[in-house]
């Protein structure tokens, strides 16, 4: 055999050729192929810096996920929100997958026709599963309208909510592999001044930073920005049929402190909405008295000291100190009550009430509760602080009953003024509470040292004079001393229920004896029941009455269990109830 002469390379190349070792040889006499563990084998070549195609691992849990998102939570879901949810829980799925496949690979390598065997078992068994998790989620999702009588979805509905969750996930997924490819290409760079591992935690900690500014200043700003500039527009209008009241009675009214336009539009709802005194004396059955309501917007005087103030001079105008009750209302963000609870104790006293509140914010009230609490809590203290001390500087004998009154986050901010349960009981004549948020301090103190053997929904605190009831009917059963604080929350409010832990840890409200209307087939799954109680939070008013975060005359209950009128009885509560719906 002839011998193949090469020729040798220019001087100028030795030195590169000394330091490139030489390539292993196989028995074969050809180089090695570099093995993708999940990929199977390939062609020799530059590596790439991420990889284009899902890990086997991560696809398997992302395909489990989904399945899972499907299960039922509190409330039905709508299609969309659904497919949001399955994308979201899927891409979780994935996150958790990959993670886990790559600590199993320090440990152990699996050859390539393992892995294209693991593959085709899984194109095999998803799209079985899914065919199954979707039949099961339809049949969920018309039980749990069914039981808040709520009319039943459309059967094409599935197919758009497959979409919107594939179509979420591939989202996210895009977003999370950029990320990375910033976060190599930020180690290339560092690489040139410190080690590898360094360098890529380095890039890592920029590209984290740099994300989280961006996230924060850019898009939270802005969206934060638009919505205060949307909702100070809103505040300044006024809802139809709301006109000036002609009343003197009414704050916004003649002779009145504060002026109409000063109200907000929440604010001129709130004075322009009592019932008349012919309203009040049919269902009476006797003469009623024109009902006082006293009301602050944030423009009605420069500080919340100032508006307190505001408020109990324009009380003593109307003679709000003479009538049998005084109730302090603390709104939800936008200033808005509900007045179906205001006008449910102005029908029991037959308009013997002073009904009182103060605006602290024309924000929606998810975007108030998470930007800033304080708010609410600094704006109830002044309030309350305010009448207080005016109505606690009266003879005890001729002065008012006083009530307290808060839903959702309004809740809140009676519990920071109350600081204990003990106080809750000694600060007021009687305290309602509808809706308490999971952030509430003493709801959730109240709650963890309930008499043993009550359950979540409902505990007992034999104690104290407090009450947690899930329904108005339970109120109405209630045969022992007359409690000075109630909490009314519905078993299916995700605004009560939901917490940050739900990802990792089961709730106690899924453990025992279950709330009305909860589902025995919600389960707790890592991760996914933390979407879907998350996704229940948006859903929470569009249901019925007596379910998610809806109370209206729920709170006739509570008004009737705490400060009945002389003479109130059962069926005068079910007759209110059936009066305003």
């Amino acid at each position: 055999m002839r011998r193949q002469v090469v020729a040798s390379p220019p001087g100028w190349l030795s030195p590169l050729r000394a330091r490139i070792p030489a390539p292993r040889v196989s028995h074969e006499g050809r180089p090695p192929v570099p093995m993708n563990p999940e990929a199977g084998s390939g062609p020799p070549g530059r590596r790439r810096i991420i990889r284009t195609g899902l890990t086997l691992t991560g696809a398997a849990f992302a395909a489990v996920f989904l399945c899972l998102s499907f299960t039922p939570s509190l409330l039905p879901r709508a299609w969309f929100l659904q497919g949001v949810v399955g994308g979201v829980t899927a891409a979780t799925g994935y996150a958790l997958g990959t993670a886990i496949g790559a600590l199993v690979r320090v440990r152990r390598r699996f050859s390539a026709r393992t892995v294209r065997i693991a593959w085709r078992v899984l194109f095999a068994l998803v799209p079985l599963l899914f065919l199954i998790f979707l039949w099961l989620g339809v049949r969920w999702q018309r039980e749990l309208r069914g039981r808040l009588g709520l009319p039943q979805a459309q059967e094409y509905d599935v197919i758009r909510t497959l979409g919107i969750g594939l179509l979420t996930f591939g989202v996210i997924l895009l977003v999370a592999r950029s990320l990375r490819l910033a976060t190599h290409g930020c180690a290339l760079v560092f690489r040139q001044v410190v080690p590898h591992r360094a360098a890529y935690c380095a890039g890592a900690v920029v590209v984290t930073l740099l994300s989280y500014t961006a996230l924060d200043g850019l898009v939270m700003g802005q969206l934060f920005s638009m919505a205060d500039r949307s909702a100070a527009v809103v505040n300044s209008g006024t809802g139809n049929g709301v006109t000036m009241p002609t009343s003197v009675l009414r704050s916004g009214g003649p002779r009145s402190l504060m002026t109409w336009d000063s109200l907000g539009r929440q604010g001129r709802a709130f004075v322009a909405a009592a019932p008349t005194t012919q309203e009040l004396s049919t269902f009476a059955g006797r003469p009623a008295r024109e009902p006082i309501r006293v009301y602050a917007g944030l423009t009605s005087a420069d500080t919340v000291d100032q508006r307190a103030a505001l408020v109990v001079r324009e009380m003593d105008r109307t003679g709000a100190f003479d009538r049998s009750v005084i109730a302090i209302v603390t709104p939800t963000g936008t200033g808005w009550v509900d007045n179906r609870v205001t006008r449910s104790l102005e029908y029991m006293y037959g308009g013997d009430t002073a009904l009182v509140s103060m605006q602290y914010s024309y924000l929606p009230s998810w975007i108030s509760f998470w930007s800033d609490r304080s708010e609410v809590a600094v704006s109830a203290a002044a309030l309350i602080g305010a009448v207080q001390d005016r109505w606690s500087a009266m003879p005890e004998v001729s002065r008012p009953k006083l009530l307290l009154f808060g839903e959702s986050l309004g809740t809140y901010g009676l519990e920071k003024v109350s600081g204990s349960p003990e106080q809750m009981v000694a600060g007021s004549d009687g305290m309602l509470l509808l809706g308490p948020t999971f952030a509430n301090p003493l709801h959730r103190a109240l709650t963890e040292n309930r008499a043993e053997g009550s359950p979540v929904w409902e505990p007992r605190y034999p104690d104290l004079p407090i009450v947690f009831a899930e329904s108005g009917a339970n109120l109405r059963a209630l045969t022992a001393e007359r409690p000075k604080v109630v909490y009314l929350q519905n078993a299916t409010d995700p605004v009560v229920y939901w917490s940050w832990d739900l990802l990792w840890k089961k709730p106690k409200w899924l453990t025992g004896e279950r709330g009305p209307d909860v589902t025995p087939d919600m389960h707790w799954y890592p991760g996914i029941t933390f979407w879907q109680t998350s996704c229940d939070l948006i859903f929470a008013n569009k249901v019925p009455t007596g379910h998610g975060h809806v109370y209206k005359s729920q709170a006739i209950d509570g008004w009737a269990a705490i400060a009945p009128p002389p003479g109130w009885t059962i069926s005068d509560t079910l007759r209110l109830r059936e009066l305003l719906g």
